[in-house]
């Protein structure tokens, strides 16, 4: 075997450690872990630092087993990326590397008051007043909002701030402090990608924007440098007494949000490629090159990746979708209508049709092309002949129908339509949810048989970088991938009928929710 490379790949609803050739791209072994999603009040989302932390830990101590017991040398890793959810804001004393709340996650809900507070200090309350410098809406979404949150609302981060003593991060940042020595000496850096999603850096100057601190009110000594997403930050410095001490001295070299290394990982090099990542959410991201284009549709503007210190950064259009995945899981945990995921699939098989009925999961407001905040899920069109197996289709749908509505937007802001659609993520091994897909968007959905990309592209990225050199990312050197096709199968009118019913539920699922609703925000 010639040189391997790790990736850590922590995403919103579980974390992975995975080990890839560098010479094949074949992954050769991995171990995953389930995340817990804690729910303390209604629209709130949080999780524990410490069990994201732990979770990579043993991730990385059982990928290691199982290589021992294939015979593969875990000395041949020469390098580790890192990959990450976005916008999860995590705040932490660096005198006792202990985090001082729990990380507020990308979905929640909590700050949809401070962003109305913010709104009204823009000149025509403005949603958009940062877009040519940040690329976002101001929305709940992105991290500079929970920042702005936890320092109101959390004593002991206000004061580690006055101290000295607070760093904030995205998950990124929180993993690799902690990787490279903590509060022995920790790096704390994030990469030019996940530092797009705060709200607060300019996606031209490739800088923290001092302007939006002040807007935000926010101490810029606590936001970490900013790096490119392919260079050696540091070596891993495990605790020796822990088995995953095995990977000490290897250097973390790679890192990248989850959709910007699952570009990478789908081979997006070129201007108009893109991929689509079914997770916890829906992603859609389309490469603009070293240009950054500006959406009309309601999509955002974003760092595609910058591959070393001295190489340009490139950008992407987004379409972000906030629930996909976590439909089925709240089918699954909250109405209990099935035991696991693939039961879901099997429930909406049996039927094969919503009857009428759909399902928008507007669970965290709606994201693009809408930004409406104020919006809730609904399941509409039902009679008393409606069923769970059609609920079941129904939420399937509704993923296929936002991915319809984010490829729209991309096609009117590029021109270009795009002749077929990338796609990955976990709820990509759904055979019926592809098929519904490329029946939904009447284009061809191109699957690649490796379905890991996003940990992929952190590895490409790690073994890329200078000082490593081990993962070559020339187009001619790249390997070519098997793919699965699914062609669309039912006539376009159809489509087109059932797709003008989902618009007219979207509609209805609007302006539900206010930030001064009596019920709001009070634990149930």
């Amino acid at each position: 075997l010639g040189p391997l490379v790790g990736a850590i790949d922590q995403g919103t609803s579980s974390t992975r450690f995975l080990v890839f050739n560098a010479e094949t791209a074949e992954l050769l072994s991995h171990h995953q872990v389930e995340i817990k999603q804690e729910f303390p009040r209604e629209g709130w989302v949080e999780q524990d630092p410490m069990e994201i932390l732990n979770s990579v830990y043993e991730c990385v101590e059982r990928t290691c087993e199982k290589m021992n017991e294939l015979n593969i040398d875990i000395a041949n890793i020469r390098a580790i990326g890192v990959t990450n959810q976005r916008e999860t804001t995590v705040v932490w004393d660096k005198t006792t590397g202990e985090p001082l709340y729990n990380a507020i996650v990308w979905l929640d809900l909590r700050t949809q008051s401070t962003v109305e507070r913010l709104l009204k200090r823009i000149p025509g309350k403005n949603k958009t007043f940062s877009k040519f410098k940040t690329g976002l809406p101001l929305s709940t979404y992105f991290s500079a909002v929970k920042l702005r949150w936890l320092l109101d609302n959390v004593e002991e981060i206000r004061k580690a701030v006055e101290d000295g003593r607070a760093m904030f991060g995205t998950i990124d940042s929180w993993l690799i402090w902690v990787c490279i020595c903590g509060k022995n000496g920790g790096i704390h850096c994030t990469d030019v990608t996940n530092a797009s999603r705060t709200m607060l850096f300019n996606i031209h100057s490739l800088e923290w924007d001092p302007d939006l601190c002040k807007f935000f009110d926010i101490p810029m000594e606590i936001l970490p440098n900013v790096r490119s997403s392919s260079e050696i930050y540091g070596l891993m410095k495990i605790c020796p007494s822990r088995e995953s001490g095995a990977l000490t001295g290897v250097p973390i070299s790679g890192c990248l949000g989850d959709q910007h290394a699952a570009l990478v990982g789908q081979m997006c090099f070129q201007d108009g490629q893109a991929k689509n990542t079914y997770g916890t959410g829906c992603f859609l991201l389309c490469n603009t090159g070293q240009k950054s284009v500006f959406s009309e549709h309601g999509l955002i503007t974003t760092i595609a990746y910058k591959m070393g210190k001295d190489k340009p950064a490139f950008y992407a259009l987004e379409g972000s979708v906030a629930i996909a995945g976590a439909v089925v899981r709240w089918l699954r945990d909250n109405l209990g209508i099935a035991k696991t995921s693939q039961e879901v699939e099997k429930l909406a098989a049996e039927v094969g049709t919503s009857y009428g009925c759909y399902f928008v999961p507007a669970f965290s407001g709606l994201y693009a092309p809408y930004w409406e905040p104020s919006a809730r899920g609904i399941i509409c069109g039902l009679t008393q002949f409606t069923n769970k197996n059609h609920i079941a289709f129904a939420a399937l749908e509704a993923v296929c129908f936002q991915t319809r509505e984010i490829l729209d937007a991309m096609n009117k802001d590029c021109g270009i339509p795009l002749s077929q659609l990338q796609v990955d993520g976990g709820m990509t091994n759904n055979k019926i949810l592809m098929q519904l897909q490329s029946d939904i968007l009447c284009i061809p959905v191109v699957k690649p048989s490796m379905p890991e990309t996003t940990a992929l592209g952190a590895a490409m990225a790690a073994g890329a970088a200078e000082g490593v050199e081990v993962w070559s990312l020339n187009p001619g050197d790249l390997t070519a991938v098997t793919c699965e096709r699914f062609e669309p199968q039912i006539n376009p009118e159809e489509s087109e009928y059932r797709y003008a019913r989902w618009k007219k539920a979207v509609m209805k699922s609007m302006d539900w929710e206010t930030s001064d609703s009596p019920s709001n925000g009070k634990p149930k």
